[in-house]
């Protein structure tokens, strides 16, 4: 049987039961919380993406 890999929590960086937190529906976070701090930070333009997408193939149009 494959050992599990130990994760961190990314908000918190505390240790993430993976088991439990896929049965509360937060995984990768540690807990609810942390799932909701982490999607404040997204809605309040804390991260950003760094480079708009590129094209993609086969749409047919020109790149902006």
């Amino acid at each position: 049987m494959a050992t599990a890999v130990p994760m961190s929590c990314p908000t918190c960086r505390g240790a993430v039961d993976v088991a439990a937190a896929r049965a509360r529906r937060c995984y990768p976070f540690c807990c609810e919380r942390c799932q909701l701090v982490d999607l404040g930070r997204w809605l309040g333009e804390e991260y950003r993406v760094s480079e708009p997408a590129a094209p993609r193939l086969g749409d047919g149009g020109e790149p902006d």
